[in-house]
């Protein structure tokens, strides 16, 4: 009594192609595929840092010291 059954799918299928047409249907799938690519490649490409896409971006070293608390850091200022 919950559940639809598929004639009734259909039937709204069938509503939604006359209310929107296909030519509409199409872009919006079309659309909607180049947004889940682009999603797909700026999630690839993400794992890259700053410094590598940016070649002015500050640059930190990280090296062993006596003090295991110290971070050096290369600092520069704007002219």
């Amino acid at each position: 009594m919950g559940t639809f059954s598929v004639w009734h799918w259909l039937i709204v299928l069938l509503i939604v192609v006359l209310v929107f047409g296909t030519k509409k249907l199409k872009n919006i799938g079309s659309d909607l595929g180049g947004a889940v690519k682009g999603f797909k490649d700026g999630v690839r490409d993400g794992g890259t840092t700053a410094s590598e896409t940016d070649p002015t971006a500050p640059k930190v070293t990280t090296q062993k010291r006596e003090d295991a608390n110290t971070v050096d850091v290369e600092s520069k200022t704007k002219v």
